[in-house]
């Protein structure tokens, strides 16, 4: 019996997490699979009580649109619902349960851990539920205000005030103001869905333009940011990062990390 992990979601064709845990698995000699499974919002119970009763399925990665609505059909043995708000990892608990996590906010943060943004300004599009991790990663090193671009303010100002950070929230037409560090954590921009259009002008020269998405993986909004001789990081590296970690909960051995290069390739080929 083979086991298996997938990654769920709607859309699903786009993902690129088969072509990472696939490699992973063949790099550390490992009998197993990784598939990528399409779930309409309606199907997530029932999908969750078939996947339950398979004896080889280790868990799964979740993405657009169920990041949030998953909690509703797991067990939340950390406590993400109240932190987060929102899971992309489940996975088998000890008492066989199905139970959530969230490898995001590690994913974000990995590639700028070194940044140092404490008391300084930041920007983040979106309040989804990858917004939600990455606002709670921002809130526990202590940066300064935060401006929320989202379609719904409201929305935006109640996630602001439930990770306990200062600042506000605004319509995505109000433009960007002057910040360290600029995030895209909504799916704006990528193969399909409508562009991000971003004036980009008022931050700094300094400023860190950080996109979430990596199809494709040079967005508008990171042209826009290069062209400025503005720096960058793309959705290759949270998409790798979170994956890793995910990857030692599903299959229960650290990916090979010293072959990151090799499989960036592989990813942008």
């Amino acid at each position: 019996m083979t086991a298996y992990a997938e990654v769920i979601g709607d859309p699903i064709a786009h993902s690129k997490s088969p072509l990472i845990h696939r490699f992973w698995l063949e790099a550390l000699g490992l009998d197993g699979d990784y598939r990528a499974t399409r779930v309409a919002p309606d199907e997530l119970g029932a999908f969750f009580a078939e996947r339950a009763a398979d004896p080889a399925w280790r868990g799964c990665n979740v993405t657009v649109p169920h990041k949030v609505a998953c909690l509703d059909h797991l067990a939340d043995p950390g406590g993400v619902r109240a932190s987060i708000g929102a899971i992309n990892t489940v996975f088998r608990a000890e008492d066989g349960s199905l139970a959530g996590t969230n490898t995001d906010a590690a994913g974000f943060w990995a590639p700028i851990a070194d940044l140092d943004l404490a008391g300084r300004p930041v920007t983040v599009i979106g309040a989804g539920g990858a917004a939600r991790a990455i606002l709670w990663a921002l809130a526990r090193v202590g940066v300064g205000r935060v401006t929320l671009l989202n379609r719904n303010p409201l929305k935006g100002a109640a996630l602001l005030a439930s990770f306990g950070l200062k600042g506000e929230a605004l319509p995505l037409a109000a433009g960007t103001p002057p910040a360290a560090l600029l995030v895209n954590a909504t799916s704006l921009g990528m193969t399909g869905q409508p562009p991000l259009d971003l004036d980009l002008s008022p931050l700094p020269a300094e400023a860190l333009v950080y996109d979430i998405v990596y199809a494709p993986l040079e967005t508008p909004v990171l042209a826009a940011a290069r062209a400025r001789g503005l720096d960058t990081v793309d959705g290759l590296e949270m998409l790798v990062g979170q994956a890793a970690v995910a990857f030692a909960i599903l299959f229960g051995q650290e990916p090979p990390r010293d072959r990151d290069d090799e499989l960036r390739d592989l990813l942008t080929a």
